[in-house]
Protein backbone atom coordinates (compact mmCIF):
# COMPACT_ATOMS: atom_id res chain seq x y z
CA UNK A 1 0.00 0.00 0.00
CA UNK A 2 1.32 3.57 -0.72
CA UNK A 3 2.04 5.92 2.24
CA UNK A 4 1.59 9.56 2.32
CA UNK A 5 3.12 11.63 -0.25
CA UNK A 6 4.38 8.50 -2.08
CA UNK A 7 1.08 8.18 -4.22
CA UNK A 8 2.17 7.13 -7.81
CA UNK A 9 1.05 9.22 -10.37
CA UNK A 10 -1.86 6.86 -11.17
CA UNK A 11 -3.33 5.66 -7.76
CA UNK A 12 -5.72 9.29 -6.60
CA UNK A 13 -6.58 7.74 -3.38
CA UNK A 14 -4.30 5.49 -1.01
CA UNK A 15 -5.50 4.15 2.53
CA UNK A 16 -3.15 1.80 4.67
CA UNK A 17 -4.19 0.73 8.00
CA UNK A 18 -6.89 3.43 8.45
CA UNK A 19 -8.54 3.53 11.94
CA UNK A 20 -10.35 6.22 13.73
CA UNK A 21 -11.57 5.49 17.34
CA UNK A 22 -13.99 8.38 18.46
CA UNK A 23 -13.51 9.09 22.36
CA UNK A 24 -15.80 9.87 25.35
CA UNK A 25 -15.46 13.36 27.40
CA UNK A 26 -12.15 11.27 29.71
CA UNK A 27 -10.83 10.14 26.34
CA UNK A 28 -11.95 6.86 26.76
CA UNK A 29 -12.28 5.18 23.42
CA UNK A 30 -16.37 4.97 22.52
CA UNK A 31 -16.52 3.88 18.88
CA UNK A 32 -14.31 2.31 16.65
CA UNK A 33 -16.39 3.57 13.71
CA UNK A 34 -13.26 2.90 10.79
CA UNK A 35 -11.05 -0.19 11.34
CA UNK A 36 -7.48 -0.90 9.40
CA UNK A 37 -9.16 0.02 6.21
CA UNK A 38 -6.87 -0.49 3.29
CA UNK A 39 -8.09 1.02 -0.23
CA UNK A 40 -6.60 1.98 -3.17
CA UNK A 41 -8.23 3.60 -6.05
CA UNK A 42 -6.41 4.07 -9.48
CA UNK A 43 -7.21 7.25 -11.86
CA UNK A 44 -10.13 6.78 -13.92
CA UNK A 45 -11.57 4.37 -11.95
CA UNK A 46 -15.23 4.57 -10.39
CA UNK A 47 -14.69 2.94 -7.27
CA UNK A 48 -17.68 1.93 -5.23
CA UNK A 49 -18.01 2.65 -1.28
CA UNK A 50 -21.12 0.40 0.23
CA UNK A 51 -22.72 -0.48 3.23
CA UNK A 52 -25.36 -0.17 5.28
CA UNK A 53 -25.87 2.82 7.74
CA UNK A 54 -23.12 3.16 10.25
CA UNK A 55 -20.59 0.67 8.30
CA UNK A 56 -18.20 3.29 8.39
CA UNK A 57 -18.64 5.10 4.86
CA UNK A 58 -19.47 8.65 6.12
CA UNK A 59 -16.11 8.59 8.55
CA UNK A 60 -13.80 7.07 5.82
CA UNK A 61 -15.21 10.29 3.31
CA UNK A 62 -14.68 12.69 6.04
CA UNK A 63 -11.14 11.70 6.95
CA UNK A 64 -10.39 11.39 2.94
CA UNK A 65 -11.25 15.35 2.76
CA UNK A 66 -9.56 16.00 5.83
CA UNK A 67 -12.42 16.87 7.69
CA UNK A 68 -11.36 13.76 10.59
CA UNK A 69 -8.03 13.40 11.67
CA UNK A 70 -7.21 8.94 11.73
CA UNK A 71 -6.54 7.91 14.62
CA UNK A 72 -3.84 5.41 12.79
CA UNK A 73 -3.04 4.94 9.22
CA UNK A 74 -2.35 6.67 6.90
CA UNK A 75 -3.83 8.28 3.98
CA UNK A 76 -2.80 10.27 0.56
CA UNK A 77 -5.39 11.96 -1.79
CA UNK A 78 -3.85 12.91 -5.13
CA UNK A 79 -0.36 12.23 -3.49
CA UNK A 80 -0.82 15.01 -0.74
CA UNK A 81 -2.39 14.26 2.97
CA UNK A 82 -5.97 14.77 3.11
CA UNK A 83 -5.54 18.58 5.02
CA UNK A 84 -3.36 20.01 2.05
CA UNK A 85 -4.92 22.77 0.40
CA UNK A 86 -3.68 22.37 -3.01
CA UNK A 87 -5.50 18.56 -2.95
CA UNK A 88 -8.68 20.27 -2.07
CA UNK A 89 -8.40 22.44 -4.90
CA UNK A 90 -8.88 19.20 -7.16
CA UNK A 91 -11.53 17.83 -5.18
CA UNK A 92 -15.17 17.64 -6.05
CA UNK A 93 -17.97 16.81 -3.29
CA UNK A 94 -21.46 16.04 -2.98
CA UNK A 95 -22.58 15.21 0.22
CA UNK A 96 -25.80 12.98 0.96
CA UNK A 97 -27.98 15.89 1.78
CA UNK A 98 -27.66 18.62 -0.71
CA UNK A 99 -26.28 21.81 1.49
CA UNK A 100 -27.80 24.73 -0.39
CA UNK A 101 -28.70 28.00 0.69
CA UNK A 102 -32.39 28.17 -0.33
CA UNK A 103 -32.71 31.59 -1.16
CA UNK A 104 -30.03 31.70 -3.83
CA UNK A 105 -31.26 30.89 -7.47
CA UNK A 106 -29.27 27.69 -9.28
CA UNK A 107 -26.90 30.45 -11.15
CA UNK A 108 -26.08 32.45 -8.08
CA UNK A 109 -25.44 29.12 -6.09
CA UNK A 110 -22.39 28.02 -8.55
CA UNK A 111 -21.54 31.69 -8.94
CA UNK A 112 -20.91 31.28 -5.32
CA UNK A 113 -19.04 28.16 -5.83
CA UNK A 114 -16.79 29.76 -8.48
CA UNK A 115 -15.88 32.63 -7.00
CA UNK A 116 -14.84 30.52 -3.31
CA UNK A 117 -12.55 29.06 -6.09
CA UNK A 118 -11.61 32.40 -7.18
CA UNK A 119 -12.29 31.44 -10.84
CA UNK A 120 -12.16 34.42 -13.10
CA UNK A 121 -15.21 36.24 -14.43
CA UNK A 122 -15.23 34.99 -18.13
CA UNK A 123 -14.63 31.79 -16.60
CA UNK A 124 -16.96 31.52 -14.26
CA UNK A 125 -19.89 32.26 -16.37
CA UNK A 126 -18.70 30.12 -19.56
CA UNK A 127 -18.47 26.95 -17.02
CA UNK A 128 -21.66 27.76 -14.86
CA UNK A 129 -23.29 28.07 -18.93
CA UNK A 130 -22.49 24.46 -19.94
CA UNK A 131 -23.03 23.10 -16.35
CA UNK A 132 -26.46 24.33 -16.00
CA UNK A 133 -27.11 22.96 -19.48
CA UNK A 134 -25.36 19.73 -18.87
CA UNK A 135 -27.57 18.46 -16.02
CA UNK A 136 -30.66 20.15 -17.36
CA UNK A 137 -31.57 23.25 -15.07
CA UNK A 138 -31.09 26.11 -17.54
CA UNK A 139 -34.69 26.50 -17.98
CA UNK A 140 -34.89 26.86 -14.27
CA UNK A 141 -31.68 28.48 -12.96
CA UNK A 142 -33.03 31.87 -11.48
CA UNK A 143 -35.19 29.70 -9.35
CA UNK A 144 -34.42 30.08 -5.88
CA UNK A 145 -33.11 26.25 -4.95
CA UNK A 146 -35.68 26.22 -2.50
CA UNK A 147 -38.26 25.79 -5.20
CA UNK A 148 -36.36 22.93 -6.88
CA UNK A 149 -37.41 19.15 -6.19
CA UNK A 150 -34.67 17.23 -3.78
CA UNK A 151 -33.62 15.46 -7.71
CA UNK A 152 -33.21 19.31 -8.99
CA UNK A 153 -31.02 19.78 -5.46
CA UNK A 154 -29.23 16.75 -6.17
CA UNK A 155 -28.69 18.17 -10.00
CA UNK A 156 -27.25 21.50 -8.96
CA UNK A 157 -25.39 19.96 -6.03
CA UNK A 158 -23.41 18.10 -9.13
CA UNK A 159 -22.74 21.09 -10.80
CA UNK A 160 -21.36 22.76 -7.91
CA UNK A 161 -19.25 19.87 -6.86
CA UNK A 162 -17.72 20.33 -11.05
CA UNK A 163 -17.51 24.02 -10.86
CA UNK A 164 -13.62 23.69 -10.39
CA UNK A 165 -12.71 21.22 -12.70
CA UNK A 166 -11.85 18.33 -9.96
CA UNK A 167 -9.49 15.45 -10.54
CA UNK A 168 -11.32 13.61 -8.23
CA UNK A 169 -14.53 13.32 -7.56
CA UNK A 170 -16.58 12.26 -4.29
CA UNK A 171 -20.64 11.41 -4.62
CA UNK A 172 -22.67 10.42 -1.77
CA UNK A 173 -25.88 9.14 -3.07
CA UNK A 174 -25.71 11.46 -6.24
CA UNK A 175 -29.31 10.03 -7.63
CA UNK A 176 -31.06 10.09 -4.62
CA UNK A 177 -34.62 11.72 -5.01
CA UNK A 178 -34.28 11.25 -8.90
CA UNK A 179 -36.63 10.01 -11.54
CA UNK A 180 -35.16 6.78 -13.52
CA UNK A 181 -34.78 9.01 -16.29
CA UNK A 182 -32.40 12.07 -14.13
CA UNK A 183 -30.73 9.19 -12.80
CA UNK A 184 -29.88 7.42 -16.00
CA UNK A 185 -28.58 10.46 -17.39
CA UNK A 186 -26.69 11.41 -13.88
CA UNK A 187 -25.06 8.05 -14.35
CA UNK A 188 -24.20 8.39 -17.88
CA UNK A 189 -22.57 11.58 -16.66
CA UNK A 190 -20.12 9.86 -14.61
CA UNK A 191 -19.47 6.98 -16.53
CA UNK A 192 -18.38 9.88 -19.35
CA UNK A 193 -16.37 11.83 -16.67
CA UNK A 194 -14.47 8.60 -15.67
CA UNK A 195 -13.77 7.85 -19.65
CA UNK A 196 -11.72 11.43 -19.28
CA UNK A 197 -9.70 10.84 -16.72
CA UNK A 198 -11.39 11.78 -13.69
CA UNK A 199 -11.61 9.49 -10.61
CA UNK A 200 -14.90 9.13 -9.09
CA UNK A 201 -15.91 7.34 -5.13
CA UNK A 202 -19.41 6.62 -5.52
CA UNK A 203 -21.25 5.67 -2.16
CA UNK A 204 -24.70 4.53 -3.17
CA UNK A 205 -27.55 2.66 -1.45
CA UNK A 206 -28.51 2.34 -4.46
CA UNK A 207 -26.71 -1.25 -5.74
CA UNK A 208 -27.91 -1.01 -9.26
CA UNK A 209 -26.26 2.20 -9.75
CA UNK A 210 -23.04 0.76 -8.19
CA UNK A 211 -22.89 -2.91 -10.50
CA UNK A 212 -23.81 0.18 -13.29
CA UNK A 213 -20.97 2.14 -13.14
CA UNK A 214 -18.19 0.89 -10.65
CA UNK A 215 -14.48 -1.16 -11.67
CA UNK A 216 -14.22 -1.81 -8.50
CA UNK A 217 -16.31 -2.56 -4.69
CA UNK A 218 -15.47 -2.30 -1.54
CA UNK A 219 -18.28 -3.23 0.54
CA UNK A 220 -17.83 -1.86 4.38
CA UNK A 221 -19.69 -3.66 7.50
CA UNK A 222 -18.87 -3.06 11.13
CA UNK A 223 -16.13 -0.35 10.31
CA UNK A 224 -14.39 -2.96 8.42
CA UNK A 225 -13.55 -4.04 4.31
CA UNK A 226 -15.69 -7.30 4.21
CA UNK A 227 -15.26 -7.60 0.73
CA UNK A 228 -13.42 -5.79 -2.12
CA UNK A 229 -12.98 -6.18 -5.98
CA UNK A 230 -14.86 -5.51 -9.31
CA UNK A 231 -18.01 -6.39 -9.73
CA UNK A 232 -17.41 -9.68 -11.87
CA UNK A 233 -14.91 -11.19 -9.29
CA UNK A 234 -17.44 -10.34 -6.22
CA UNK A 235 -21.16 -11.58 -8.08
CA UNK A 236 -20.02 -14.62 -10.28
CA UNK A 237 -21.54 -17.91 -9.26
CA UNK A 238 -18.91 -21.09 -9.10
CA UNK A 239 -21.61 -23.62 -9.04
CA UNK A 240 -23.72 -22.37 -12.14
CA UNK A 241 -23.38 -21.99 -15.84
CA UNK A 242 -25.60 -20.16 -18.05
CA UNK A 243 -26.10 -20.37 -21.62
CA UNK A 244 -27.89 -17.78 -23.72
CA UNK A 245 -29.41 -18.97 -27.37
CA UNK A 246 -32.20 -18.18 -29.90
CA UNK A 247 -35.76 -19.51 -28.37
CA UNK A 248 -35.45 -23.24 -28.33
CA UNK A 249 -38.65 -25.19 -29.58
CA UNK A 250 -39.90 -28.86 -27.08
CA UNK A 251 -38.27 -31.41 -28.93
CA UNK A 252 -34.88 -29.58 -28.86
CA UNK A 253 -35.34 -28.92 -24.89
CA UNK A 254 -35.75 -32.51 -24.36
CA UNK A 255 -32.39 -33.43 -26.31
CA UNK A 256 -30.29 -31.10 -24.34
CA UNK A 257 -32.26 -32.93 -21.36
CA UNK A 258 -31.59 -36.13 -22.57
CA UNK A 259 -27.96 -35.13 -22.70
CA UNK A 260 -26.93 -33.70 -19.52
CA UNK A 261 -28.93 -36.53 -17.94
CA UNK A 262 -26.40 -39.05 -19.57
CA UNK A 263 -24.13 -36.25 -17.41
CA UNK A 264 -26.21 -37.09 -13.77
CA UNK A 265 -26.70 -33.03 -14.67
CA UNK A 266 -30.15 -31.69 -14.74
CA UNK A 267 -31.80 -28.33 -16.39
CA UNK A 268 -32.89 -26.15 -13.32
CA UNK A 269 -34.97 -24.14 -15.06
CA UNK A 270 -35.83 -22.63 -18.52
CA UNK A 271 -37.56 -19.16 -18.60
CA UNK A 272 -37.60 -16.18 -21.29
CA UNK A 273 -35.01 -13.47 -20.96
CA UNK A 274 -36.50 -10.36 -19.23
CA UNK A 275 -35.54 -6.62 -19.80
CA UNK A 276 -34.86 -4.80 -17.18
CA UNK A 277 -37.71 -2.71 -15.78
CA UNK A 278 -35.19 0.98 -16.00
CA UNK A 279 -35.04 0.25 -19.89
CA UNK A 280 -38.71 -0.17 -20.54
CA UNK A 281 -39.18 2.81 -18.35
CA UNK A 282 -36.78 4.52 -20.21
CA UNK A 283 -37.68 3.39 -23.35
CA UNK A 284 -41.64 5.02 -22.58
CA UNK A 285 -40.65 8.00 -21.62
CA UNK A 286 -38.27 8.65 -24.60
CA UNK A 287 -40.97 7.14 -26.94
CA UNK A 288 -43.46 10.14 -25.76
CA UNK A 289 -40.32 13.06 -25.81
CA UNK A 290 -40.55 12.07 -29.38
CA UNK A 291 -44.27 12.30 -29.98
CA UNK A 292 -43.93 16.02 -28.30
CA UNK A 293 -45.35 15.39 -24.92
CA UNK A 294 -44.61 18.14 -22.89
CA UNK A 295 -43.19 17.76 -18.93
CA UNK A 296 -41.94 20.27 -16.58
CA UNK A 297 -39.10 20.41 -13.84
CA UNK A 298 -35.73 19.44 -15.30
CA UNK A 299 -35.27 19.10 -18.37
CA UNK A 300 -32.63 16.17 -20.37
CA UNK A 301 -29.31 17.18 -19.45
CA UNK A 302 -26.83 18.75 -22.43
CA UNK A 303 -23.44 17.81 -23.43
CA UNK A 304 -20.62 17.05 -20.80
CA UNK A 305 -19.17 20.77 -20.12
CA UNK A 306 -16.27 21.22 -22.52
CA UNK A 307 -13.80 22.68 -19.63
CA UNK A 308 -14.07 19.13 -17.87
CA UNK A 309 -11.89 17.79 -19.97
CA UNK A 310 -8.62 20.42 -19.04
CA UNK A 311 -6.27 19.51 -16.82
CA UNK A 312 -6.48 22.25 -14.50
CA UNK A 313 -8.58 24.92 -13.95
CA UNK A 314 -8.71 28.32 -14.49
CA UNK A 315 -8.08 30.70 -11.57
CA UNK A 316 -7.15 34.11 -10.67
CA UNK A 317 -4.27 34.47 -8.61
CA UNK A 318 -1.64 31.24 -7.60
CA UNK A 319 -2.04 29.07 -4.88
CA UNK A 320 -3.50 30.49 -1.55
CA UNK A 321 -2.49 30.09 1.78
CA UNK A 322 -4.86 27.78 4.13
CA UNK A 323 -7.62 29.54 5.22
CA UNK A 324 -8.88 29.92 9.04
CA UNK A 325 -12.37 29.35 9.77
CA UNK A 326 -12.56 33.01 10.54
CA UNK A 327 -11.35 34.11 7.40
CA UNK A 328 -14.07 31.62 5.63
CA UNK A 329 -16.82 32.68 7.47
CA UNK A 330 -15.71 36.60 6.28
CA UNK A 331 -15.42 35.32 2.65
CA UNK A 332 -18.79 33.49 2.91
CA UNK A 333 -20.77 36.15 4.08
CA UNK A 334 -18.94 38.87 1.72
CA UNK A 335 -19.94 36.46 -1.26
CA UNK A 336 -23.53 35.79 0.04
CA UNK A 337 -23.80 39.77 0.92
CA UNK A 338 -22.95 40.42 -2.75
CA UNK A 339 -24.92 38.07 -4.26
CA UNK A 340 -28.01 38.46 -2.12
CA UNK A 341 -27.81 42.76 -3.02
CA UNK A 342 -27.36 42.15 -6.81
Amino acid sequence: MVAQGEAGNDIDIACAGVTKVFRDFWMRPRVRAVENVDLEVRRGQIYGLLGPNGSGKSTTIKMLLGLLQPTAGRIAVLGKRPKDVEAKRSIGYLPEESYLYRFLSGRETLEYYGRLFKLERQARRERIDMLLDMVGLEAVQDRPVGEYSKGMQRRIGLAQSLINDPQLLILDEPTSGMDPVGARQIKDLIATLAARGKTVLLCSHLLSDVEDLCDRVAIMYGGKVRAEGTCEELLQQEDATLLETSELPEPVLAEVRAVLQRHDLALNKVERPRRRLESLFLEIVETARKEGVQTSGAANGGAVAEFLARPEPVAEEGPQAAATPDDQAAVDAELLDSLVKR
